[in-house]
């Protein structure tokens, strides 16, 4: 059984950083093709969005414009984990963030669409204040 654990996240101040990451254990992402992890946010009252994704014998990483040239994701297919960098964190940034993995190819495209992803973590809450 494939489960994936977010570890990081916490309060900061506009302006600072913070870095989340994501443990899978159950499979061997080394072995699997056509891999994609990612980040999605929820924040109170509105949908989950797509944050950021980067894959494994594709193209990417992906990023939503809202976050581009501010966080950097990342993997680690040893380590089967994958980690999201954020810097110049925004009050909008704020949300509850969900590690996400799938692979054999993208069903719903493009890429930062949440029915893309069979796999979900539990969340970690980011909370960036004035």
């Amino acid at each position: 059984q494939v489960q994936l654990e977010e570890s990081g996240g916490g309060s900061v101040q506009a302006g600072g950083s913070l870095r989340v990451s994501c443990a899978a254990s159950g499979v061997t992402f080394r072995s699997t093709r056509n891999k994609y992890m990612g980040w999605f946010r929820q924040r109170p009252g509105k949908e989950r969005e797509g944050v950021a994704a980067i894959g494994t014998g594709v193209d990417g990483p992906f990023y939503a414009d809202s976050v581009k040239g501010r966080f950097t994701i990342s993997q680690d297919n040893a380590k089967n984990t994958v980690s999201l960098q954020m810097s110049g964190l925004k009050p909008e940034d704020s949300a509850i963030y969900f590690c996400a993995a799938t692979w054999g190819g993208l069903r719903s495209p493009p890429v930062l669409n949440a029915a893309n992803f069979v796999f979900w973590g539990r969340g970690t809450q980011v909370t960036v204040s004035f």
